[in-house]
């Protein structure tokens, strides 16, 4: 199971981190990353970070902005996005892979307004 949290409602330019807090899989051997779906466009791979170690990738739209960490003992993921614009407006979606198990989370809600 995983339970995103974090999202929220702020204006250009600030910051918001999203937790992941993931049960019932041996998280230190999954894969984990962030998903969003912007309204009116497909789900699209924001940042990932490999199992068990730090090996991250990002969209290049997110690159330099956001960060995408985890805590093996405390089988979370988190997500820090600074420097939030507009476009980042979406339902933002943790995802675990490995074993080959695919585990998805409810998502939580992010919009980014003036």
């Amino acid at each position: 199971q995983l339970v995103e949290s974090g999202g929220g409602l702020v204006q250009p330019g600030e910051s918001l981190t999203l937790s992941c807090a993931a049960s019932g899989f041996d998280f230190k051997w999954y894969d984990m990353s962030w998903y969003r779906q912007r309204p009116g466009k497909e789900r699209e791979l924001v940042a990932a970070i490999r199992r068990p170690g730090s090996y991250t990738e990002y969209a290049e739209s997110v690159k330099g902005r956001f960060t995408i960490s985890r805590n093996n003992d405390r089988e979370m993921a988190y997500l820090q996005m600074n420097n939030l614009q507009i476009d980042d407006t979406a339902v933002y979606h943790c995802n675990a892979w490995g074993s080959g198990n695919d585990y998805w989370g409810q998502g939580t809600q992010v919009v980014v307004s003036s």
